[in-house]
C-alpha cells in the first residue's frame, strides 16, 4: 500500500469506525445479546474496504466522503452479515474469522443468525436515511437498487449458493469450459457485486453522471473479481496467522482460479484485470489517484 492510500484509509477508517460506533445499538441496550453480537462482529477487526470504496465514489464525482459516512456503515453492516452467516455450521461451518471466535461460537447459532438479519436489514434503513439527508427522497431508489442486487440473489447471495452447491469437488464432474462459466459466476456474485455496488452507491449520492457511473461500474467489476482471485492465491500462498483462518480451499476441494488455471496463470489474469480497471479511471484525471492505487494494493496485499 503506497503512504497516500495508506493515509487515505487510516483516515477514513477511524471515521467509519467512529459512525459506526454511533449508528449501532449500545450493548446494553434491549435485546442485549443481538447488540453485543452486532458489535462483535462489526468491531472484529477487516479492511473496511467496501466503506472506502462508497468513500471513494463519492469523493471521485464531487460529493464529501463524510456526507456518505451512513452509507458506507451499511456498505460494512452488509458484508458482515454475510461473513456471520458463512461462517454458520449450516455453511462454511468455521470456527475463526479474522483470527477470533466466530459469532455463532460466541454467541450460538441462533443468535448469530438474528444478528445477520439485523446487520442487514438496518443497513438499509441508514442508506435510506442518507438519500435523503445528501440530496432528497428521489436518490433512495437508485442507491437502494444497487445495494439490494449487489448483496441479494443476483449478486452475493447468488455467488454463494452457487458455491455451496459445486462444494466437495462437486465442481470436477463438469468439462473445463462448464468450470469456468460456473467460477465466474461464483466470483462475481459472491465478491465482486458488493464491491461494485459499495463504489456505485457513492457514485450515485454524488449525483454521478451516467457516463462517469458506467466507468466506475466496470472499474469496479475489474477490481472485484480481481479481488477474489487475489484471496484465492492467498489462500495457497498466504500467512494462516495473518489471514486469520484455519484450513483451505484447497484441502476443501473447493472451485478456485488456481484449482483451474493454477497460481501462476492466475496471477495474470489479476493483473490484466486491474489494468484495464485503471484503464477506465482515465477520464477523471487526478481525482482517481486513490482508486488507482487501490487497485494495484488489491492483488499486492498479503491478507
Amino acid at each position: 500500500m503506497t503512504p497516500q492510500l495508506a493515509r487515505y484509509f487510516e483516515r477514513w477508517t477511524a471515521k467509519v469506525n467512529k459512525a459506526l460506533d454511533h449508528y449501532l445499538p449500545k450493548e446494553n441496550v434491549a435485546p442485549q445479546s443481538v447488540h453485543k453480537a452486532m458489535r462483535y462482529s462489526i468491531f472484529a477487526g477487516g479492511k473496511r474496504l467496501r466503506p472506502v470504496l462508497v468513500i471513494a465514489g463519492s469523493e471521485i464525482c464531487g460529493l464529501s466522503g463524510s456526507k456518505v459516512l451512513p452509507t458506507a456503515c451499511a456498505l460494512e453492516m452488509i458484508h458482515t452479515y454475510s461473513l456471520i452467516h458463512d461462517d454458520l455450521p449450516a455453511m462454511d461451518d468455521d470456527d475463526l474469522r479474522r483470527g477470533k471466535p466466530t459469532s455463532h461460537k460466541v454467541f450460538g447459532e441462533a443468535i448469530a443468525i438474528l444478528t445477520g438479519d439485523a446487520l442487514l436489514t438496518y443497513a438499509f434503513h441508514l442508506i435510506a436515511k442518507n438519500s435523503k439527508m445528501v440530496n432528497s427522497a428521489g436518490l433512495i431508489p437508485q442507491v437502494v437498487e444497487t445495494v439490494a442486487q449487489g448483496a441479494g440473489f443476483a449478486g452475493m447471495v447468488g455467488g454463494q449458493v452457487v458455491d455451496i452447491e459445486m462444494g466437495e469437488g462437486k465442481w470436477f464432474r463438469h468439462p473445463r469450459k462448464k468450470q469456468i462459466e460456473i467460477l465466474n459466476a461464483i466470483h462475481r456474485g459472491k465478491t465482486a457485486a458488493l464491491i461494485k455496488s459499495s463504489l456505485l452507491a457513492g457514485a450515485y449520492l454524488a449525483s454521478a453522471r451516467p457516463r462517469e457511473v458506467k466507468r466506475l461500474e466496470r472499474y469496479a467489476e475489474g477490481i472485484g473479481l480481481a479481488f477474489q482471485i487475489a484471496d484465492d492465491i492467498l489462500d495457497i500462498t498466504g500467512d494462516k496467522k495473518l489471514l486469520g483462518k484455519k484450513g483451505s480451499d484447497q484441502a476443501n476441494r473447493k472451485l478456485t482460479y488456481p484449482a483451474i488455471y493454477g497460481l501462476e496463470e492466475s496471477k495474470r489474469k489479476a493483473r490484466s484485470l486491474v489494468a484495464h480497471a485503471k484503464a477506465e479511471l482515465n477520464s477523471f484525471g487526478s481525482k482517481s489517484q486513490v482508486l488507482s492505487e487501490l487497485a494495484d494494493y488489491i492483488i499486492a496485499r498479503s491478507n
